[in-house]
């Protein structure tokens, strides 16, 4: 059955993320890529939002693969829809327990940058607090950079305005007045 997450490994979840065309489309999805990702991974993801896939937690790659699944993927299968942060707090504490557990030296700096960015997804302070030590030790100077704007928007609001209208929150002036200028962070 097409995404039923059958027979997939955490090394088939890095290949596709990490290989071509995907890692150019990381930051700039299109609605063909969204779809294939929603085909291909959609049982995938809810196998692993049922806190299924246990045994990848046991591995540095499993964790890698279970952030990129429970944090990534929902944001292009659910694009514009309450449930692409249905699993952000699940993919939260999968990278937290892996860079507790220092999984996260073990994986490529590059590849890190995935396992980390749960953290600045995350609108607890702390969390971004962790997110910015973490993408600077490992020298990501670039996510660093996004991941200190993203604290920085925390720090003012307390959650993202971005996602207010898509979470049914009320924005407050503040957010509005954000939202409407030329460096709104949309998402």
């Amino acid at each position: 059955m097409p995404g039923s997450g059958v027979d997939l490994a955490p090394s088939d979840i890095i290949g596709f993320w990490f290989g071509e065309p995907m890692c150019r489309h990381w930051f700039r999805a299109t609605n063909d890529l969204d779809r294939k990702i929603r085909e291909r991974f959609e049982g995938l993801w809810r196998q692993a939002a049922d806190r299924g896939l246990a045994e990848w937690q046991q591995t540095a790659e499993g964790c890698l693969a279970l952030a990129i699944v429970l944090d990534q993927f929902p944001l292009n299968m659910y694009r514009g829809e309450a449930r692409s942060y249905a699993t952000e707090a699940r993919s939260i504490e999968i990278a937290l327990k892996a860079v507790d557990r220092g999984f996260d030296c073990q994986l490529p700096v590059e590849q890190r940058a995935f396992l980390y960015m749960p953290l600045m997804h995350s609108e607890n302070l702390a969390h971004q607090d962790a997110s910015v030590r973490l993408f600077e030790q490992a020298g990501l100077v670039s996510n660093a950079r996004f991941a200190r704007h993203h604290r920085e928007l925390i720090r003012r609001f307390g959650r993202f305005p971005h996602r207010n209208e898509t979470l049914g929150r009320d924005s407050t002036p503040e957010e509005l007045a954000y939202l409407d200028s030329k460096v709104a962070f949309k998402g």
